[in-house]
């Protein structure tokens, strides 16, 4: 199935993304950021319910300045004493959380809408892109913070040090060729209360005629992936 999630990624649809068992246990939406429409975030928003992100390059987040929040939040902490113990690390699915700032782009009004969010998010995968091929931009002349879409910053060795959501649709991304920045949303059920079960996203998968595909799989085909990359520069 990765190869079907490749080339939905390469045509700017969407994949359904499932981590893993032993972790979140849950399926999020993963969509091209460059390719996000507003019909695609009242999509995520109506069939996943989750958060709507945008996870982002490693690379690009350091070329556009763009911090972890806790580092935010610990640097503001010199000052207000209490948002260090408010920011302490204490997760129970990983060792630390992948989110950054929030932000709405400039040309939006509230920034909640449909049309806003997918204006932001577009915007936000189209500089990642110029800035991944050698390219300078200055984040801040487009974008505000805080905002409606929340960045999330994959870790520096995508699937070796950290492997969330956030790194698995980078990676799956990276592999397909394109920008590497991804609109994720967590799929969760009403009925439950809970995420939604892996059986039930599948369900939703082939109905929809959307690819569905592992976190195993995903790791196994971008180690493969780099591993070959690393050879054609030795």
């Amino acid at each position: 199935m990765i190869d079907e999630a490749l080339k939905a990624f390469r045509r700017g649809e969407p994949v359904l993304i499932y981590d893993f068992d032993h972790r979140e246990g849950e399926t999020d939406i993963a969509i091209p950021a460059v390719n996000v429409s507003h019909q695609d975030v009242a999509m995520m928003r109506i069939d996943g319910g989750g958060l709507i992100c945008v996870a982002i390059h490693p690379i690009a987040a350091d070329k556009l300045q763009i911090p972890f929040m806790h580092d935010v939040l610990a640097a503001a902490g010199e000052k207000m004493p209490y948002l260090l113990s408010l920011s302490r690390n204490d997760i129970k699915y990983d060792s630390r959380s992948s989110f950054a700032v929030w932000v709405n782009h400039r040309d939006t009004f509230t920034g909640i809408t449909d049309i806003d969010r997918a204006l932001t998010i577009r915007r936000v995968g189209e500089v990642v892109d110029m800035v991944m091929t050698n390219g300078e931009f200055d984040f801040a002349s487009e974008f505000r913070s805080p905002g409606h879409v929340a960045l999330l910053r994959a870790a520096v060795n995508l699937t070796y040090d950290r492997v969330g959501q956030t790194e698995l649709s980078v990676a799956l991304a990276e592999m397909a060729g394109i920008s590497p920045a991804v609109a994720i949303c967590e799929m969760l059920d009403a009925e439950t209360g809970k995420a939604l079960s892996k059986e039930k996203a599948i369900e939703y998968a082939e109905e929809r005629g959307i690819p569905f595909v592992e976190g195993d799989e995903i790791v196994e085909y971008y180690r493969d992936f780099k591993e070959v990359k690393v050879k054609l520069f030795i």
